[in-house]
């Protein structure tokens, strides 16, 4: 990996009023996360995007369409964060071997989205759930502009 810069997918997977979440280590206000990973060398995005949330979600899903674009300079090195709004196609949730990860992934869930709060999610972020992401396609500047 490039000391320059990395490159991290997200997804982001709505039904029935509810997203799906991974819980790991994230932040010390936050245990929950979107289910994602970073984008290997010879990867599309799509590709990158799929495999990550069938590794650790056990879900089969499809790309609908890019959510956001955002920086995180002031991680190291770099992060550039691209989440994709997510359609299932197949699969059923179960946790993933954690066999390579040095952060693991101790639950998989559908939280229904009024509760993101609870999980350690900013009410901007809610907000953005609920309103089915306005904006979406965007560059959005810092990662904490869409608040996470």
């Amino acid at each position: 990996m490039s000391n320059l810069l990395q490159v991290r997918v997200t997804g982001v997977l709505v039904e029935n009023e509810t997203i799906l979440l991974v819980k790991q280590n994230v932040t010390s206000d936050r245990n929950w996360s979107l289910p994602g990973g970073r984008v290997a060398q010879g990867e599309t995005l799509e590709d990158a995007i799929i495999r990550e949330i069938e590794e650790e979600t056990g879900l089969i899903t499809t790309v609908s369409k890019l959510l956001y674009l955002c920086d995180k300079p002031d991680a190291s090195p770099s992060l550039v964060h691209i989440t994709f709004l997510l359609h299932r196609v197949g699969g059923a949730i179960r946790l993933p071997s954690n066999e390579f990860d040095s952060n693991p992934i101790n639950d998989v869930v559908m939280v229904p989205i009024h509760n993101l709060a609870a999980c350690g999610f900013s009410e901007k972020f809610m907000t953005l759930v609920q309103k089915g992401f306005p904006e979406s396609g965007s560059y959005k500047g810092l990662k904490s502009n869409i608040g996470l």
